[in-house]
C-alpha cells in the first residue's frame, strides 16, 4: 500500500494553481476550493452572477489536469436525453446505438443550471451520485476522475428553478466566485486586451494523478474527536431556531471528506477542527433550508452557519 505523502500532494496541487493562475486573477480561494472537491470526490455547486469567468475556470481546470471537458448550456427545453444520451437506430446494422450524452466526459459544466425544469435537473441525479447513467435499461459508466461542476443563476433572477433538495444534497462544496476588485480588473484586462496573448494553459497533471490525489485524501487521517465535533455541528443545525430543516448525516460524511483534503492541501496528513470550520460554510450552506421569519429578517444561510459554528464547542487538539 502506498504512503501518505502530504507534501507531495502539497506541491502538485501548488503547480495546478499556479497554472491556472496565469488566466483566472485573485481566485485563488476558489480555486483551493475546486481542488478539495476535485480531490474529495465531490462535485461542486457555484452560484454568482453570468460573466464573472466560471466558463474560464472550469476549462482552466481541465486543461491543466488534462481531463475531457463538457460544457452543457441549460434552458428551459433542454431534454433529459441531451444530458445524459439517447438511444439512435441504426438503419445499417438493424440496431440501437448509444449516443452518449455530455455527461460521458470527466468534468462536466452545468452552466446555469436552475434555468432548466426539476426533470432535466433531476437527469444529472444518477450520474453525480453513482457515476454511470441508464438509458433503456443499460448502465453506461461516466470516466474517471468525474466531477460535476454546476452554475446556477441567484435565485432572485427571474426564469429560474429552485434546485430540489435532493439534487443540493449531493453537492459537497457551494462556491461564490465573487466580483474581481478593481485592481484585479485592471489586470484581466490587460491580460485579455488586444495586443496581448492569452496564455496556452498546459497539462500540469492527469487522470492518473488525480486519482492518486483522491486515493491520498482517503488516507488521512480524522481523530474521533474531530468525527465528533463534525457530527455535532450537523446535528445543531437540526435544532437551530432559524433553520427548519437540518443538514442530513451525508453533510457529516461530506464535510469529513472535503477537510482531509483540505489538510492535504496544507501539508498535513491529519485534519484539524479548524480545516472543518474552513469549510463548515461551503459543506453546509445550501444544505439547510431556512425559516420564513428568519427569511423576513434577512437572515442567510451563511448567517445560519457562522452561528452553528460560535454555539458548538470546539475540541481540543
Amino acid at each position: 500500500m502506498e504512503n501518505l505523502d502530504a507534501q507531495k500532494f502539497r506541491a502538485l496541487c501548488n503547480r495546478i494553481e499556479d497554472n491556472i493562475n496565469r488566466v483566472m486573477i485573485g481566485k485563488k480561494n476558489v480555486i483551493d476550493l475546486l481542488l478539495i472537491a476535485l480531490t474529495a470526490g465531490g462535485h461542486v455547486l457555484i452560484e454568482d452572477v453570468p460573466g464573472i469567468g466560471k466558463t474560464t475556470l472550469v476549462s482552466a481546470v481541465a486543461k491543466s489536469l488534462n481531463l475531457s471537458f463538457k460544457r452543457i448550456q441549460f434552458t428551459p427545453d433542454l431534454m433529459p436525453s441531451d444530458v445524459t444520451g439517447f438511444n439512435l437506430f441504426n438503419q445499417k446494422t438493424g440496431n440501437f446505438e448509444f449516443q452518449p450524452g455530455a455527461v460521458m466526459s470527466q468534468i462536466v459544466l452545468a452552466d446555469e443550471i436552475n434555468r432548466t425544469s426539476p426533470k432535466t435537473q433531476s437527469a444529472l441525479l444518477e450520474v453525480m451520485q453513482e457515476n454511470q447513467v441508464t438509458v433503456d435499461g443499460v448502465s453506461y459508466q461516466v470516466p474517471e476522475p468525474f466531477i460535476v461542476l454546476a452554475t446556477q443563476n441567484p435565485v432572485d433572477h427571474v426564469g429560474t428553478y429552485p434546485l430540489p433538495e435532493a439534487q443540493l444534497d449531493r453537492f459537497m462544496l457551494k462556491i461564490d466566485l465573487g466580483y474581481p476588485s478593481v485592481a484585479e480588473e485592471v489586470e484581466i484586462l490587460q491580460l485579455y486586451s488586444n495586443d496581448s496573448e492569452v496564455p496556452d494553459l498546459q497539462a500540469i497533471a492527469d487522470s492518473d494523478d488525480v486519482m492518486w490525489m483522491r486515493n491520498q485524501s482517503q488516507m488521512v487521517h480524522c481523530a474521533k474527536s474531530v468525527m465528533r465535533y463534525i457530527s455535532e455541528l450537523t446535528a445543531a443545525t437540526r435544532r437551530h431556531p432559524d433553520i427548519k430543516l437540518g443538514a442530513s448525516p451525508r453533510a457529516s460524511k461530506m464535510l469529513m471528506q472535503a477537510a482531509k483534503s483540505q489538510a492535504l492541501l496544507m501539508g498535513r496528513e491529519y485534519v484539524r477542527p479548524d480545516d472543518v470550520q474552513a469549510l463548515a460554510i461551503n459543506v453546509l450552506s445550501h444544505r439547510i433550508t431556512l425559516n420564513p421569519e428568519s427569511r423576513l429578517k434577512r437572515i442567510t444561510e451563511e448567517d445560519a452557519i457562522n452561528s452553528v459554528l460560535k454555539q458548538v464547542p470546539v475540541p481540543e487538539r
